[in-house]
């Protein structure tokens, strides 16, 4: 049974996007997915996303530029939960993604309940 939300991964590796989809189609997300920021700004001009899964290092424009360009933009848009999702984990990762706007932090590779649990609560779905 479907739940209604819409999430955009933004990713450019297959597999990663594949796991990503995988995960939450079984958990009734419906899945959007995007290679890199310029992609998902095109994608998000046809799409309605309830949460947006971002890799920071993407090739033509990368996660947090995305981030940073969309949270400037007008409209319900700019507003659009994201979680980074990067291999990065140091405290000036955080930092950065906290600074373009990012909702949640995760680093790579996050569990399946994990990434199901945030998931839900930046859809609306969990308290």
């Amino acid at each position: 049974m479907a739940n209604g939300k819409t999430i955009l991964v933004i990713d450019d590796a297959s597999l990663v996007r594949l796991f990503y989809r995988t995960v939450l189609e079984e958990a009734a997300f419906r899945v959007e997915e995007a290679l890199n920021g310029l992609e998902a700004f095109e994608k998000l001009m046809t799409v309605s996303a309830d949460l947006l899964i971002v890799d920071v290092n993407m090739p033509r424009m990368d996660g947090m530029t995305f981030l940073t360009q969309l949270r400037q933009k007008a409209g319900p848009v700019a507003a659009i939960p994201a979680l980074i999702m990067s291999t990065e984990s140091s405290a000036a990762a955080f930092a950065a993604a906290r600074i373009a706007g990012a909702n949640f932090y995760l680093a790579k590779p996050a569990e399946r309940e994990t990434l199901l649990e945030i998931t839900a609560m930046l859809c609306g779905l969990r308290p």
